[in-house]
């Protein structure tokens, strides 16, 4: 497995260029959860050698963090890279994807204006 790219290092194109395929979208979506996720896991009916293509493409251009567990390659998004680097950046990306896909947006919480949370 090749170095991730430093978070200086992490281009806006090649984070555009990567997203820009559907598949590798998907694969972003699922892990904005925050969790790690192992390769098999992301998403179903994709050839093995289609996907490491794909994963490789995302560690390259800084967007995703890969590390070996056991027999297993964990993925998990560089959320904090990205919005240091590119602020709003992901969660425009994610929005229009939800949106694209017809998914309603995630409920936000609102402030009043004596800045108290309102859920």
């Amino acid at each position: 497995m090749t170095a991730h790219p430093e978070r200086a290092q992490i281009q806006l194109a090649n984070v555009l260029s990567a997203v820009g395929n559907p598949l590798r979208l998907c694969i972003v979506r699922v892990l904005a959860d925050g969790c790690e996720h192992t390769c098999g896991s992301i998403v179903d009916g994709v050839p093995k050698s289609n996907l490491t293509h794909h994963y490789r493409v995302l560690r390259d251009a800084g967007i995703i963090w890969q590390r070996v567990s056991g027999r297993e390659t964990l993925q998990s998004l560089r959320r904090e890279d990205l919005d240091a680097r590119f602020p709003g950046l992901l969660d425009s990306l994610l929005a229009a994807a939800r949106s694209e896909a017809g998914e309603p947006a995630p409920a936000k919480a609102r402030t009043n204006p004596e800045n108290a949370v309102i859920t």
